[in-house]
Formats: C-alpha cells, structure tokens, sequence
C-alpha cells in the first residue's frame, strides 16, 4: 500500500484509493439514498398532502437535496482528514480545485438520483435502479481495477461516466494540478442533462 506501482503513475495504492472512496460516498447518497427516500415521500402522499397546503411540494425536494449534499460535504471532509491524520495522505494541494471537482460530482450523482426517483414506481425499484447503476459506475471509478491499470478502450469508456470524470478530478487535483477541462465538463454535463430530465418527469403524486 506504501509502495510507489509504476502502473499507477508512481503513486502509491493509498492516495490512488482515497478519490474512489470520495466517489463511492456520492455515488451512495446521489444514486441510492436520495431516491429511495423522495420515492417513500411520493408513496406515502406526503407530497400529494403538500400541493394542498401553502408549503410548495417542491421545497421538500429542495429539502432533501441540501440534506445530503451537507452530509455529503461532511463525510467527504471526515475521509480527507482521518486519511491525512491517521493514514498520512498528502494535504491536498489544489483544494479549491479539490472542492469544485467534488461540487460537480455532488451535482451530476445528485441529478442522476433526482431522474432515477422520476423513474422508479415504489422505493424497492428505486433502490433496485440505483444499486444497478451503481455498482458500474464504480467499476469505471475504479474500484476493483484503478483506471490507470485499465486497458485502453475501458480507460476512454471510464473517461465518460461521471465517477470516471469524477475520480480523475479529484486525483488530479490531489496531487496539485487543476484538473482538465474535460472531466470538469462531463460532470458538469451529466448534471445539466439529467437535471432537466428529473425536471421533466418528476411526478409528486
């Protein structure tokens, strides 16, 4: 583990890992919490018993939403710093680069949570959708095979899905540079996309 792997850019497994994780906390609230729990209200007809009531069904979205995204924040914080305290990860050294890549991730996972409530019937399908999207999602983040040992053509297939786009963020900006442009807008792109779709088809009743 704190052996530099010529296959990983000279890095050591640790601080390859610690991005991943990162991912893996958003990919759980964005994918599987967020929905279950806006699909429960929709079943339980507590939005429908909102669009009644002068508070707008809409702030209980907005609710949920800032609810994870500060327990996101949190818990990434906890990782980062229990990482830098207890196992000797380097201080990041571009956080303001370090922050925004995880912004945009927070925002793609969260936007693709929102379509997969839009989608799913009861709570058991929505947890079903989001453990189906996220156990490739991670894969491509590179859970099981860091994505710098990935042949190539998994490597560009990784490079286009937003745990892929997230976990080169997040590495770049860890090891002091500020990431490119690309995986910066993938993110962002998969936010804008799925947004409108949870938009479109978001149904309180």
């Amino acid at each position: 583990m704190h052996q530099p792997q010529a296959g990983m850019g000279g890095l050591t497994l640790f601080p390859v890992y610690v991005p991943i994780l990162i991912c893996m906390a958003i990919a759980i609230l964005g994918l599987i919490s967020l929905p279950a729990a806006l699909v429960s209200y929709r079943d339980q007809g507590i939005l429908r018993r909102l669009s009644t009531t002068p508070v707008p069904p809409s702030w209980v979205l907005a609710g949920q939403l800032v609810i994870n995204f500060c327990i996101a924040m949190t818990s990434l914080l906890i990782v980062i710093v229990v990482s830098i305290v207890a196992f000797g990860l380097d201080v990041p050294k571009n956080p303001g680069a370090l922050v925004l890549s995880i912004v945009l991730s927070i925002a793609a996972l969260f936007a693709i949570g929102l379509s997969i409530a839009s989608a799913a019937r009861s709570g058991i399908a929505a947890r079903a959708i989001g453990a189906g999207v996220f156990y490739p999602l991670l894969f491509f983040a590179g859970m099981w095979l860091p994505r710098a040992m990935m042949p190539g053509t998994l490597q560009g297939i990784s490079n286009f899905t937003p745990l892929g786009a997230a976990a080169e963020a997040m590495q770049d900006s860890m090891q002091g540079q500020f990431p490119p442009a690309a995986p910066l807008l993938v993110l962002a792109r998969y936010a804008l996309v799925f947004a409108l779709v949870a938009r479109r088809f978001f149904r309180w009743d």
